[in-house]
């Protein structure tokens, strides 16, 4: 009779649970729906500028900018961005991240210095010995302002010699079924012959109103900018699509183990109804 009332419990309390991962994960698919209609909606333009700075660099030929190059002297020191959730019950999310920005973070041969967005990846680099220089929030629906902010002070950073390099790491969203973890440069940017298309196939011919070092030092900042908020973006929809799976990995597996519960319990009360049967037989023959 325990071990019945035991399983009844472990029902109950499995059914609870399968009901709050269901609800969790219709939550995170409205919320993907939502990330990845803002992602998509700024993917072209974030493109587009990127290439339309290659073209005008490419065609301006030698063109001098600091975002272009890395300061000199060297400082030989390097910043990278870890965005990482600041909730979790997203599956891998965080760890694939976190172990591609760990192992980055080791192979570095210049000075680092490591700035985290979300609660996840502070609590993992503090508990893991690294020192997390800033901690930076920026919640679900990340704006274009506080993104810009970030991005115009690791400009100005740059451009004062205090950085090498600033790369972001980051889950980058390939498709609903796809995402990658990477570690990205954004500063300094492509060099000017690297930067856009190949000139052979460049069908547009561009005449400067102003001169094209005043058209670049206004784009290239806001190719910075872009990418950043590209990025973060890119990392907010990956996380939703993590914890969908995440949660309806969670709602099928507490759906088998109900019902293997249940056969279980019918077992026992099977089991139990027919001791109680015998019980009753035999004391019937006896009092005959």
């Amino acid at each position: 009779m325990a071990q019945i009332r035991e399983i009844k419990k472990r029902i109950k309390a499995v059914g609870n649970i399968r009901r709050i991962t269901n609800t969790m994960q219709m939550i995170a698919t409205a919320r993907f729906k939502s990330a990845l209609d803002r992602a998509t909606a700024t993917k072209p333009y974030t493109e587009k500028v990127r290439t339309l700075v290659g073209e005008l660099a490419a065609s301006a030929g030698s063109v001098s900018h600091y975002l272009f190059q890395a300061p000199t002297p060297s400082p030989n020191r390097e910043l990278l961005l870890v965005l990482t959730s600041d909730r979790g019950l997203c599956g891998a999310y965080n760890s694939n991240v976190l172990r591609t920005a760990t192992t980055y973070l080791r192979s570095m041969e210049r000075e680092r210095r490591l700035e985290v967005v979300g609660k996840k990846g502070v609590l993992f680099y503090r508990f893991a010995g690294f020192d997390v220089a800033r901690q930076h929030q920026f919640g679900e629906k990340p704006t274009y302002a506080a993104v810009e902010a970030l991005a115009e002070r690791l400009m100005q950073e740059f451009k004062e010699g205090m950085y090498d390099r600033v790369s972001v790491a980051y889950m980058k969203f390939i498709s609903a079924g796809r995402q990658l973890p990477v570690v990205e440069p954004i500063l300094p940017l492509s060099a000017p012959d690297q930067a856009g298309a190949d000139t052979s196939t460049r069908t547009a011919e561009y005449e400067f109103s102003p001169d094209a070092e005043s058209l670049l030092a206004d784009l290239l900042p806001i190719t910075v900018k872009t990418s950043l908020f590209q990025a973060i973006n890119d990392a907010v929809v990956s996380e939703h699509v993590s914890r969908m799976v995440a949660m309806k990995a969670a709602t099928d597996n507490a759906g088998k183990l109900s019902k293997t519960l249940r056969r279980t319990y019918n077992r026992a009360r099977q089991a139990q109804i027919t001791t109680e049967l015998n019980e009753i037989i035999g004391g019937s023959a006896a009092l005959g």
